[in-house]
């Protein structure tokens, strides 16, 4: 079989190569696509580490980014200070999961240099409502509580703002 692959024309082997690359992608993409990607977010409440209470109700009125991180996750730690901004003209809440406890997660925004307002999932329990299997995940949530766009792994924070806009007008 190796043989009569090395056999094909070139060009034939790199379509079918870049074939089998885009596949791969396409089939990893959908793993950790969430399994909540649009419709009524969950309802959520808690404290975050800053002290203050929480909950989807109390972000209604205009968008809301929410940002599911881990502290071992390395595209989170490209992504974060990238969503810090963001949170200067937009609603922006980020949840921690499998992170640790309030402690250890305090210790990595502070060693990171990162003052995001977070919620705290250290079980991941709100993280397995929004059907999260992998992150970065970030939900844009329009006014009213419905999740409008998903987006999995690295994005731009362009993007984000542009999809907030989005959000916002509908």
């Amino acid at each position: 079989m190796l043989k009569s692959y090395k056999a094909l024309p070139r060009a034939l082997r790199w379509g079918l190569e870049i074939l089998l690359v885009v596949l791969l992608f396409i089939v990893i993409r959908s793993w950790q696509s969430p399994g909540v990607a649009s419709g009524p977010a969950p309802d959520f409440q808690g404290v975050t580490l800053q002290g203050d209470q929480v909950s989807l109700e109390g972000y209604r009125g205009e968008p809301l980014l929410l940002v599911v991180w881990a502290e071992w996750c390395r595209i989170c730690r490209i992504e974060l200070p990238m969503i810090e901004p963001l949170a200067e003209r937009h609603q922006v809440l980020t949840l921690a999961i499998q992170s640790g406890n309030d402690q250890d997660v305090r210790e990595f925004l502070a060693a990171q240099g990162l003052q995001l307002p977070v919620l705290n999932d250290a079980q991941g329990e709100l993280a397995a409502e929004l059907g999260v299997r992998g992150v970065p995940v970030m939900y844009i949530i329009d006014a009213d509580g419905m999740i409008r766009f998903t987006e999995v792994g690295l994005t731009s924070r362009w993007g984000l703002k542009a999809r907030l806009w989005w959000a916002g007008r509908s």
